[in-house]
C-alpha cells in the first residue's frame, strides 16, 4: 500500500508540474506528459518496472476516448464516413504496410518479420492524435474529420492482425533449420502481457470459424440491443435514488462491461466501446455518460503518456541512437508520404491536407501490443523488438512537434484556402436551452420550428422522457454543472436560454456561463423584480420576468374593454412596456441584495418618481384622444 501511494504520487506531482508548463509555452498536454515520464523514469529513476504494467492500464484510457467520440456520432454520421473508412483508410493500412515490409526487405530482414513490422508501423496513435485534435479544436474540420475514419480503421485492422500473426510465426518454424535458427537466435521472452487475443483464444478458440463468427455477431449485437433498450429502463431505475455518483458508476459499468464482453469474444476493446458509443449517440443520457467518463479518460489518457516517457530505455537507445532515429525518421518519412498522396487522392487541401498528413506520420500504441504478440511467438527477437518498440516511442515524442509545425504552417496560409463543407457542423446545436418546463417549451418550439437546431437540458427525467416522445430531443443533466453545459457545447453555441424553474440555478447558470463565454448571448427567465436584477449583476443580456408579458396583454385588454380603442390600448401597452424596461435598468443600480427592498430608501425614492413619470407618459399620450372626444 505504501509504495502504491507513493509511485501514485511521484506520477501526479509529475502531471502537475510539467503539463501546465507545457500547456503555457504551447505545447500541448500530450508532450507535457511524456516529458514528465521521460523525468520520473530515464532521468531521475524515481520509477521503475511497475511502468509496463501501468502502461497497459493506462491504455483504458484510449478505450473510454473511443467510447466519448462515439456519443457525439450518430449512427447516421458514421454511415457517411464509410468512404473513408473503407477507402481513405484501409488505403492508408495497406499501402504503410506494404512499403514498410518492402523497404525491411531490401535491407535483408526475411518477408514474415518485414510483414509484422509493416503492420506496427502502419498503425497511427489514436490517443495523442485525437487528444490534440480536441485541445486544438481540429475534429471538425474536414481534416481532423479524415484523421479520425483512419484511426478507426487501423482500430479495427488490429483485428486481423492479431489474428495473422500466429501464421507468421509458422512459417517461421517451418523455414530452414539455418533460417530458423536466425529468428530464435538471441530471443527473451516478452513480458506476459495478456492481450485481447490470448484472452480470446483460450474461450474460443476450439470454436468452428463459423462458432466464432456467430459469437462475435451475437456480441455486436447484444451491445446494440443493451444501449436501445436495457440502459434507459436501469438509467430511470438509479434515478429514483438520487444519488450523483450512481450516475458514474453506471457509466463505467457500460464501459467496462462492453470492453469485457469484447475481450471475450477477441475483439478490440477500443472498436467494442466506440460502438457503444454510437448506439447511445441519440439516448437522452448521452451527455451524463460524456461528463462522468469524462474525467477518468483524461487521467487514464495522461497517466498512458507519461509511462510511454518513463518507458524509455536510454540505455538501448545510447548504443545505437543512429539506427533507432533513422528508423523512426524513415517510417515517419513513409508514412507521410503516403498519407501526403491519398490525403490528395480524396479531395484535402491546403492546411487540412498539412494536418491529416502531420497528424498520422507517427506510429501508434497498439504497435506495443504487436510487438509484445511478435515477441511471444518469437516472430521478432528481442533486440529488434527493443529497437522497433523505441522506434514507436520516438515518433510519438515527435508528433507534438509535428502538430507546433502545422501550427506555424496554417498561420502563413491563406484562411479562405479551406473549403468550407464542414461550416454545417457548426451549426448543430447553436441554442442550448436549459430547463424545458412551460417556458422552455414554448422557446424550444418557436426556434425549432423556425430552422435552428437546440440542445434541450433538464434533470427530470419524467419531463425529458415527455418530449421525447413528442419529438424533441432532449438531454437529461444538471444543467449548472460545468461538465454537463460543456458535454452539451457550450463552446460553440451562439445563444443559451436559462429557462429553469429554480431562481438560484438560473443565476447560477448565467454567471458560470458569462464567465466562460463573454460573448455568448444569454436570455433568463426571471420571477420577479429582485430575481432580474440579480440576473443583470450575473451577466444576462435578455431577461424576461415570467408573467410579465402576459399580465401586459391582460392589461391591453382591460383598456380595451373600459373605453379605450385597440389603437389606444397598444399604445399604452407598448409604453408602459418600454418605460419598465428603462426603469429596471436604472434601478438595477440601486438595487442591493443584502438589504431588503422595502428597507432600501433610495430604491424606493427613486421607484416612486419613475413610477410617476410613467403616469404622466400614459396621460400625454392618451390626453389628446379625451381632448378630441369632448
Amino acid at each position: 500500500m505504501e509504495s502504491f501511494l507513493y509511485q501514485a504520487t511521484i506520477y501526479l506531482t509529475a502531471a502537475v508540474i510539467a503539463v501546465p508548463i507545457a500547456a503555457r509555452l504551447g505545447l500541448g498536454s500530450v508532450l507535457g506528459y511524456l516529458a514528465a515520464g521521460m523525468l520520473i523514469g530515464p532521468v531521475l529513476h524515481l520509477v521503475g518496472h511497475e511502468t509496463h504494467s501501468l502502461q497497459h492500464f493506462a491504455e483504458f484510457g484510449v478505450v473510454m476516448m473511443l467510447f466519448l467520440i462515439g456519443l457525439e456520432l450518430e449512427p447516421r454520421a458514421l454511415w457517411d464516413m464509410r468512404h473513408k473508412l473503407v477507402g481513405l483508410g484501409g488505403l492508408q493500412v495497406v499501402l504503410t504496410m506494404l512499403a514498410v515490409m518492402g523497404t525491411s526487405m531490401a535491407f535483408g530482414m526475411v518477408w514474415n518479420r518485414a510483414l509484422a513490422i509493416g503492420m506496427i508501423f502502419a498503425l497511427s496513435s489514436t490517443a495523442i492524435v485525437l487528444q490534440t485534435l480536441s485541445e486544438k479544436g481540429l475534429m471538425q474540420t474536414q481534416g481532423g474529420r479524415s484523421a479520425f475514419a483512419v484511426l478507426l480503421t487501423q482500430d479495427i485492422a488490429v483485428i486481423p492482425m492479431i489474428a495473422f500473426l500466429p501464421l507468421l510465426a509458422l512459417s517461421a518454424a517451418t523455414g530452414s533449420p539455418q533460417e530458423a535458427a536466425v529468428l530464435t537466435e538471441g530471443v527473451a521472452p516478452g513480458p506476459e502481457i495478456v492481450t485481447a487475443a490470448t484472452e480470446a483464444a483460450s474461450l474460443i478458440g476450439n470454436l468452428p470459424g463459423w462458432g466464432i463468427t456467430l459469437v462475435t455477431l451475437a456480441a455486436v449485437g447484444a451491445i446494440i440491443l443493451a444501449g436501445n433498450y436495457l440502459v434507459g429502463p436501469v438509467f430511470r431505475f438509479i434515478h429514483s435514488a438520487r444519488l450523483p455518483e450512481m450516475y458514474t458508476a453506471l457509466a463505467l459499468a457500460i464501459l467496462i462491461g462492453t470492453a469485457s464482453l469484447m475481450n471475450i469474444v477477441g475483439l478490440s476493446p477500443a472498436l467494442g466501446a466506440f460502438l457503444a458509443g454510437v448506439v447511445l449517440a441519440n439516448s437522452e443520457f448521452r451527455h451524463e455518460l460524456e461528463s462522468d467518463i469524462q474525467p477518468f479518460k483524461g487521467l487514464l489518457l495522461g497517466l498512458f503518456f507519461i509511462t510511454v516517457g518513463a518507458g524509455i530505455d536510454f540505455a538501448i537507445f545510447l548504443n545505437d541512437p543512429v539506427r533507432i532515429v533513422g528508423i523512426a525518421l524513415c517510417v515517419m518519412a513513409l508514412k507521410g508520404a503516403i498519407l501526403c498522396l491519398l490525403g490528395y487522392i480524396f479531395k484535402l487541401r491546403h492546411r487540412n491536407l498539412v494536418l491529416f498528413t502531420l497528424g498520422l506520420a507517427q506510429a501508434g500504441e497498439f504497435g506495443f501490443v504487436l510487438i509484445a504478440f511478435s515477441r511471444q511467438l518469437e516472430v521478432l527477437p528481442a533486440d529488434l523488438a527493443e529497437s522497433v518498440l523505441l522506434s514507436i516511442t520516438l515518433t510519438m515524442l515527435l508528433t507534438p512537434l509535428f502538430f507546433i509545425i502545422y501550427d506555424l504552417i496554417s498561420r502563413r496560409m491563406d484562411e479562405t484556402a479551406d473549403p468550407t463543407e464542414d461550416e454545417a457542423f457548426e451549426d448543430e446545436g447553436i441554442v442550448i436551452i436549459a430547463g424545458i418546463g412551460r417556458f422552455g417549451q414554448i422557446v424550444n418550439r418557436m426556434v425549432q420550428n423556425s430552422g435552428f437546431k437546440t440542445v434541450i437540458l433538464d434533470n427530470d427525467l419524467e419531463t425529458i422522457e415527455v418530449m421525447r416522445r413528442f419529438g424533441f430531443k432532449c438531454y437529461f443533466g444538471d444543467p449548472t454543472r460545468p461538465d454537463i453545459l460543456h458535454a452539451a457545447g457550450l463552446s460553440k453555441a451562439r445563444v443559451l436560454v436559462a429557462a429553469m424553474d429554480d431562481n438560484d440555478a438560473v443565476t447560477k447558470l448565467v454567471k458560470y456561463a458569462r464567465s466562460e463565454r463573454p460573448e455568448l448571448h444569454i436570455i433568463a427567465r426571471a420571477y420577479d423584480r429582485s430575481h432580474v436584477y440579480g440576473l443583470f449583476r450575473a451577466g444576462a443580456d435578455d431577461i424576461v420576468r415570467e408573467t410579465f408579458d402576459s399580465s401586459v396583454r391582460a392589461g391591453r385588454y382591460v383598456l380595451e374593454n373600459i373605453g379605450l380603442t385597440n389603437f389606444e390600448a397598444a399604445e399604452a401597452a407598448k409604453i408602459f412596456y418600454q418605460h419598465d424596461r428603462m426603469t429596471m435598468r436604472e434601478l438595477a443600480e440601486l438595487w442591493d441584495p443584502d438589504t431588503p427592498t422595502k428597507q432600501n430608501a433610495e430604491y424606493i425614492a427613486r421607484s416612486n418618481e419613475l413610477e410617476k413619470d410613467l403616469e404622466a407618459a400614459l396621460l400625454a399620450r392618451l390626453s389628446p384622444n379625451e381632448d378630441d372626444a369632448a
